[in-house]
């Protein structure tokens, strides 16, 4: 199981953390990713975790969004910083085990979180 949280209300350059809190499986363990959806717009990859360590993000965000884990508590965050308008939507983290052509497919993915909603106002 995914819970996603953090999501809230935030102006254009303001910055917020989602985090994805994971059970059931490890980091190690396949691939942990987040997907954003805006209102009228198909679910898109934002950035994600595989192996636990290999890092690798949507070109719309570099610089800007970063992703951490904590193994500890399982739990895998997305730093947001620079945030613009058109980031707006429903974040959800996700879990599978794609292969590298997939990894930005939602349908690769067999495990979701419920979605945290982020709104940037300009």
């Amino acid at each position: 199981q995914l819970q996603a949280c953090g999501g809230g209300l935030v102006q254009a350059g303001g910055s917020l953390r989602l985090s994805c809190a994971v059970s059931g499986r490890t980091f190690s363990s396949g691939t942990v990713s987040w997907f954003r959806q805006a209102p009228g717009k198909e679910r898109e990859f934002v950035a994600g975790i595989r192996g636990g360590s290999t890092k690798y993000c949507a070109d719309s965000i570099k610089g800007r969004f970063t992703t951490s884990r904590d193994y500890a508590k399982n739990t895998m965050y997305l730093q947001m910083d620079s945030l613009k308008p058109e980031d707006t939507a429903v974040y959800y983290c996700a879990a599978g085990s794609p292969i590298s052509s997939t990894r930005s497919s939602p349908e690769a993915y067999t495990s979701w979180g419920q979605g945290t909603l982020v709104t940037v106002s300009s």
